[in-house]
């Protein structure tokens, strides 16, 4: 498993606990009971601390994944 990939799932699994590996990578808003806006803040904000990222407002209503969380993540260079 890659350091990124096992950080983000830490990240998504303190927003959505009691979630398996496989539906946390699977993990997107509508999919995935309880995403709402608050969790998207919560889990955009333990992204941030986790990897020292910001998220800029415009980027926030993108982030409906953990594949684009993770897409943005790459796109900042953190492999």
């Amino acid at each position: 498993m890659d350091e990124t990939r096992s950080r983000l799932l830490r990240c998504f699994s303190a927003v959505f606990p009691g979630s398996s590996e496989s539906e946390l990578e699977a993990a997107s808003l509508g999919d995935v009971e309880g995403w709402d806006s608050v969790a998207t803040i919560t889990l955009l904000s333990l992204v941030e601390e986790e990897f020292g990222v910001e998220f800029e407002p415009q980027d926030l209503e993108r982030q409906t994944s953990f594949a684009r969380i993770r897409e943005h993540l790459k796109a900042k260079g953190i492999a």
